[in-house]
């Protein structure tokens, strides 16, 4: 099992611990009690992902910082009630590496989920996603290092959710985009406990649409983010328009991902704190935000090139400084509103859509009898031609046959005639 990256912090005055899953205890909030913790995360391998924090004296800030968190999480409900706000900029600044495992499960409510019980059961039974997981997991994180190995610890139990998901809803089954999320939950925490997060997060947070196999969701979002594509940068749009460079060529892993692919992971998981706190909008404005800071460039460039400055340039641009893309995503103008108008209005563009499928089926079905029934007719009338042709034959034998029958018995009276004549002079004497 994945070992739980939250460190068990003593205090010098009580042997409570911070549990990955409620309930939590109080986190003794002095400098005494900060010390301790950074003894404990120095001496713990827990960690799956490096972290500068990690460092041997913490700073003032970082103690600071530490104190923060812990009472966020010994206080979640107070805070979510009375310092909403306060915690949303806390969450936009990152949450401490530390702490992430038990503040995403409680930001997805998923720290007490009955389906958790049902983890162990789930792994003992097959999937008919099976063969495809296991293809697919070499791929997940190739050169991160928990991933690394056919046979490592990463890949097992990234195998095990994945199996287990498709196993509770059989709808989505398994789709390939999502390891990556699962991947990242199994960086922060124990199978299990990624398993209900992952859980709520296609039940709660659009995820499930977005892998449906219609994947009738992700049309959604990129019809909502060429909208916003089509406002705020137009040069560009018509530009990508120009080239046949599609939104959905390059977003699509966007929102499937999360940008898990597409960034470098410290990146992205800054993004994923805030995605796990106000959702999907933080793709929208993240992918704004990467469009319009490379606008000038991507403007001389033909769909060779764009497509090769979305693969090797934008995707470094903000490693020395994560905050500056966060920065920029939130003057992206994002109106919910408006999102919302679109998604009724792509909704009845769709539902449109739908209808004439239904008459075009119905058409095709009326024409494709229509065509038998021509055929048949067809059918029928060469079979009458066939048989009045039939018929003149015979009719022309018949009067063939009739004019034989009246010389013959013209013959045949004649016959008679003379036969009655030489009965009546039997020896041909003349009268």
């Amino acid at each position: 099992m994945v070992a739980c990256i939250l460190p068990k912090c003593s205090t010098a005055s009580s042997k409570e611990k911070i549990d990955v899953v409620p309930p939590l205890r109080l986190l003794e909030a002095d400098s005494k009690s900060m010390r301790s913790m950074s003894g404990s995360r120095r001496n713990s391998g827990s960690s799956l992902v490096s972290s500068s924090s990690a460092s041997s004296n913490l700073s003032h800030l970082e103690e600071d910082t530490w104190i923060l968190w812990g009472r966020i999480v010994n206080e979640w409900e107070e805070w979510r009630r009375k310092k909403d706000k306060l915690l949303k900029e806390l969450i936009r600044k990152g949450i401490p590496h530390h702490f992430r495992a038990i503040v995403w499960q409680l930001l997805g409510n998923a720290t007490d989920m009955p389906v958790k019980n049902q983890y162990s059961e789930l792994l003992k039974m097959s999937s008919p996603c099976e063969k495809l997981i296991r293809r697919d997991i070499a791929r997940t994180y190739p050169e991160h290092e928990f991933f690394k190995g056919q046979d490592s610890l990463g890949q097992e139990v990234l195998f095990n959710v994945m199996k287990a998901y498709s196993l509770v809803d059989r709808e989505v089954g398994y789709c390939q985009g999502s390891a990556f999320i699962v991947g990242l939950l199994l960086m922060q925490m124990p199978e299990e406990e990624a398993f209900c997060v992952f859980v709520r997060l296609m039940q709660e947070y659009r995820l499930r649409e977005l892998f449906k196999p219609s994947m009738a969701e992700l049309g959604l979002c990129i019809y909502q983010f060429e909208y916003l594509l089509q406002e705020q940068l137009p040069e560009l749009n018509v530009h990508f328009r120009s080239q046949s460079f599609h939104t959905s060529m390059y977003a699509s892993s966007w929102f499937l991902t999360l940008f898990l692919t597409f960034l470098p992971l410290p990146i992205a998981t800054r993004i994923f704190d805030i995605f796990m706190y106000e959702g999907l909008e933080i793709i929208f404005r993240v992918g704004m935000a990467i469009l319009q800071y490379n606008q000038t460039d991507l403007i001389q460039l033909d769909m060779e090139g764009m497509s090769q400055h979305f693969q090797k340039v934008i995707p470094h641009q903000f490693d020395s400084c994560p905050d500056k893309l966060i920065l920029r995503a939130y003057q992206v103008k994002y109106n919910p509103k408006r999102m919302k108008k679109l998604e009724k209005e792509y909704t009845a563009i769709k539902n449109k859509e739908m209808e004439e499928q239904i008459e075009i089926k119905r058409l095709r079905t009326e024409n494709r009898l229509l065509k038998q029934r021509i055929e048949t007719l067809e059918k029928g009338q060469v079979t009458r031609a066939q048989e009045a042709e039939e018929n003149y034959v015979i009719k022309r034998e018949l009067a063939v046959v009739r004019q034989q029958c009246s010389v013959a018995s013209d013959s045949l009276e004649k016959a008679q005639d003379t036969i009655r004549e030489l009965q009546q002079n039997p020896f041909g004497m003349k009268q």
